[in-house]
Formats: structure tokens, sequence, C-alpha cells
């Protein structure tokens, strides 16, 4: 099987600087309707969670939406909300057996590409300990096509990308599957305005910046713009500077970014004072602990 991240490996820049950019949270407001709608119903669904269900909803939203796991792949998100869930009083009380995740574990520890095609690949090969998670996985990706359409982007994006794109390589960088994303950005016509779309099939965001960006330009002409705390790891593993979308204040974001954020970068002046009080800001946004 070819690898995906090929692609990655081989693009060329075009311009003296490169701008990664998440999509949902960040680039379109649909992490509420997938988690809300998609997600947490299929949690409950696939691993018989109805005795528990409001609990499992609640845990489901603080993993994916409110919390420092917020944008994750959903494989590891999984893994962390079933931890939690299981140790709330209120799911022991009740005896309802937590889903054996063992088989989950043991892929995810040798995996890297965390994905439909991988977890599909791993089942077919006789990988029974991944068969309830496959149910649960395609479950999820069917809802999302049935139910998300219509989430336009945030204000200012459009004419965000427009301006960046002037004097930089974009790219989109997610862990939504590929199928998704390049629906959703064509729905906008929002994929003309990036070189290339990755999703989790390529890898991890931080391999996606590494392959496409690290060593191909200077580290203070890459920058990473996301939504989540995992976007911004990605970015200082690879030496390149974060923009964050916060969560809640996603409109006053672009405004910032459109407004001063995106001429700092290209000036030179983005790093240091700059772009540490946007990350005292963006931390603030999530805990990491939940209130329960």
């Amino acid at each position: 099987m070819s690898d995906p991240a090929q692609a990655l490996r081989d693009f060329k820049p075009t311009r003296d600087f490169f701008i990664g950019i998440d999509s949902d949270g960040c680039i379109f407001d649909s992490m509420e309707i997938k988690h809300k709608e998609c997600f947490a119903p299929m949690f409950i669904k696939s691993f018989h969670l109805q005795p528990v269900s409001k609990y499992a909803r609640e845990v489901w939203e603080f993993v994916n939406l409110y919390s420092k796991d917020r944008g994750a792949n959903r494989f590891p998100a999984l893994s962390k909300a079933i931890g939690l869930l299981g140790a709330r009083t209120q799911v022991k009380a009740r005896g309802v057996t937590m889903p054996d995740l063992a088989g989950l574990e043991d892929w995810m520890k040798r995996e890297t590409k965390l994905g439909n095609a991988t977890l599909d690949a791993e089942v077919a090969r006789g990988n029974q300990g991944l068969a309830h998670i496959k149910v649960w996985s395609d479950a999820v990706n069917r809802a999302v096509k049935d139910i998300v359409h219509g989430v336009p982007p945030f204000p200012l994006v459009r004419e965000t990308l427009q301006k960046l794109n002037e004097r930089a390589d974009a790219m989109c960088i997610s862990q939504t599957p590929a199928d998704a994303l390049q629906r959703e950005w064509a729905e906008h016509r929002l994929d003309g305005f990036v070189k290339m779309i990755a999703g989790q099939e390529m890898g991890t965001k931080t391999e996606h910046l590494c392959f496409a960006a690290q060593g191909k330009y200077a580290p203070s002409r890459i920058l990473m713009i996301g939504d989540a705390p995992g976007d911004f790891k990605a970015a200082k593993a690879n030496g390149a500077l974060f923009f964050p979308i916060n969560p809640g204040k996603e409109e006053a974001s672009w405004e910032r970014l459109f407004n001063e954020g995106l001429e700092r970068f290209f000036n030179g002046d983005y790093a240091g004072v700059y772009e540490a009080q946007l990350a005292k800001e963006f931390d603030a946004c999530l805990p990491e602990r939940p209130a329960w």
C-alpha cells in the first residue's frame, strides 16, 4: 500500500511563507454539530452506553469540545472518554461495563496514521479487537455525511485566505478524514485557497507540518493556525509559530488574524511577546480536568 504522506514529502514551495490551517472549529463552525449530533450519539449507541447516556454525552463533549483534548484524533479521544466515563461514580453505581479497548490501545501504540483506511486494513486482516471500533467509526462517518451540511466558514475566513494566499503557501492540516475535508472545503469553494488538504490518513498534524514545511521554509516563516492544543503542539514540535482561534471567541480571533496577525507574521515581528500573549489567552480557554 502506497504511503499517503508521500504527497506531503514531495510538496515543493511556491512562496517564501507556509501557513497550515486546521479545519473543524477553526475554518468551520462545525465542532459542535459533529460532536453533539454525530460522535456522541454513536458513542452511546455503538458501545451500549444507554444506561448512562447523560454521563456518556457529558464526557464525550468535555473531551472533544471543552478540554485541552479538543481537536484530538477520534481514536485517542475515544480511549480518553471511556477512561473518564468508567471512573465516574454514577457510572460505577449503575454497574455499566465499559467496552474492551485493549485492541485499540495496542493499535494506537504501533500505528501513526490513525484513520479509517488503516483501521479497515487491520480488521480485514482479522483483528477482531478492533471490529467494534470500526462499527463505531463507520457509523460516525455516515452520520457526518448525512447531517453536516451548510455549515459556513467563520466570518472573515474567506478574506483572510485570500490575503494570505498573496504571500504564503497554505495547506489544510487536520485529523478529520480526507473525504469529509474535501467535501466541506469544496462545498464552500475554499479548496482553491490551499495547495493540499491533509487529513488523518497522512499522519498526525506534527507529521503533516514536518513533511510539508520543515527544511523547506525558515522556521520563522511557518505558521500554524488552529483552535486546539494539538495544533499548538504540532507547531512547537516543528519550531513553527502558532496563531490560536480561541474556542468561544472565534470571530474575534479571525478579526485579529486578518487585521494584525498576518501582517506581523509577514513582517517578521510575530515571535516573542506577541505570540506569547496569544498563547496565554489560548491556554486559558480550555481546562485540563473536568469539573465533576
